[in-house]
């Protein structure tokens, strides 16, 4: 899995160029308001990356659920405040949310198994 990790950063970073890199206005901008929206500000950025992570579950985008859950990481959020995220996605989503929560469980488990090699 951790190669999952590798290849999920490395595709989104070699993307992201690719369609920046075509210099259209209005996606530049949405990228760069993204960008924005999780920079410090009256809510720390931790608090930021555990909202769109919890909004990423809700709407059940999966890769959106793998950048958020590295944010989280990087930020230094527990397995303990992860779980509690993950409960308030499912709360809110229902149970469809379900399925997401065990793949967002399981990349979160070669998150912390990355960490320690």
């Amino acid at each position: 899995m951790a190669d999952e990790i590798k290849a999920f950063n490395d595709y989104r970073a070699k993307m992201n160029e690719v369609i920046l890199g075509k210099q259209n206005k209005v996606i530049n901008r949405l990228f760069n308001l993204d960008t924005n929206t999780y920079a410090e500000g009256a809510l720390s950025t931790k608090v930021k990356e555990m909202l769109g992570l919890v909004s990423s579950m809700v709407l059940r985008c999966d890769d959106c659920i793998k950048y958020h859950l590295g944010k989280c990481h990087e930020q230094g959020i527990t397995t303990e405040e992860m779980y509690e995220i993950f409960a308030v996605a499912n709360i809110v989503g229902g149970t469809i949310v379900i399925p997401h929560t065990r793949r967002a469980a399981e990349y979160w488990e070669e998150l912390l198994q990355q960490e320690q090699a």
